[in-house]
């Protein structure tokens, strides 16, 4: 097939059924009774969970609810919407505590008050790189961006200390919502299901022990408009279908565009495919219409990203493994 919005294009029906296949084998290859997952009120959970409610049945599928004071109050109405449609069993852990207890926001408000010293609890906040990749190049420099109690909004460019603090006590959400997922997984004797596309996992947005460390990730093979597929095929709600997809771990409501892709995944998902395949540039060029120093452009970044997370994709190191 030649290069084109076709490439992207599944066989729902085929996909769906090797999908469970996989999950089947591999529940009964590891000897646990089950998986549970994770459900955030986005499409990627949404599909993960129906395939495995296919593949396995309710009595073998858990659903996990891992609110926390600052998530988005759409997502844990939309969880529970979709999880009530599928008849899934769930669960709601709410993980603030933990947070807390760890120091997880005074953490990353410390940091954020050497910017902006009136920063309070009342206040939001995100970290967003610079719009439009293919609109002009630019670094991959963050920028935190504030909104107080009154709605004024302040934006000031990350240097690396404080982008590394704010990024590490962020990341400690999706660890310890991964500790719940695997207490649960270990009370049933149950797998946990991870729910990472293709698009993130090549990209690296995912941590390594959060939403990573999972037993098994059933659409890492599968780029987000191809989950959007699947989503339509399974039925999953329209208002999660149509949601913008979000990390969801900041106060401040924050896209994936925004913080990390820096492009709509329509776009991004066909050059990622061409990056991938290394499709020559004109080629891609004319099938989409856009111009060769813009796809070089989201080449470099595609590069970029691919090899600064490269741990992410590797398991432990040790000696054995330049035997």
């Amino acid at each position: 097939m030649s290069f084109g919005e076709d490439v992207l294009k599944i066989n729902c029906v085929d996909e769906a059924a090797r999908l469970c296949l996989f999950i089947k084998k591999h529940v009964a290859a590891m000897k646990r009774d089950g998986v549970v997952i994770g459900i955030s009120g986005g499409v990627d959970s949404a599909v993960s969970s129906a395939i495995c409610l296919q593949a396995l049945g309710q009595a073998h599928v858990l659903g996990a609810l891992l609110p926390e004071k600052e998530s988005n109050p759409v997502s844990e109405e939309l969880a529970s919407r979709h999880c009530h449609q599928l008849g899934l069993r769930t669960v709601t852990m709410d993980v603030t505590a933990t947070l807390e207890g760890f120091g997880t926001y005074q953490r990353r408000d410390q940091v954020i008050k050497e910017i902006f010293p009136d920063f309070d609890e009342r206040s939001k906040s995100k970290i967003i790189l610079p719009p439009d990749l293919l609109a002009k190049d630019a670094y991959n420099y963050y920028t935190l961006k504030t909104m107080d109690r009154a709605g004024n909004i302040k934006t000031a460019r990350l240097d690396s200390r404080r982008l590394r603090s704010i990024v590490a006590a962020t990341n400690t959400k999706q660890v310890t919502r991964m500790m719940y997922l695997n207490y649960l997984a270990d009370l049933n004797n149950y797998l946990v299901c991870g729910t990472t596309n293709r698009t993130e996992y090549i990209q690296g947005f995912f941590v390594k022990y959060g939403d990573g460390g999972v037993d098994i990730e059933p659409i890492a093979h599968l780029y987000k408009m191809q989950v959007y597929q699947l989503a339509e095929h399974l039925k999953t709600i329209p208002e999660i279908i149509e949601r913008s997809p979000s990390p969801d771990t900041f106060s401040f409501p924050v896209t994936d565009e925004e913080m990390y892709f820096r492009l709509p995944y329509s776009v991004l998902d066909l050059l990622l495919y061409a990056w991938e395949r290394h499709i020559p540039i004109p080629e891609v060029s004319a099938a989409m219409n856009l111009k060769e120093d813009q796809i070089q452009r989201v080449f470099r970044d595609l590069t970029s990203k691919h090899n600064a997370t490269r741990n992410l994709r590797l398991p432990p190191q040790s000696l054995t493994d330049a035997a």
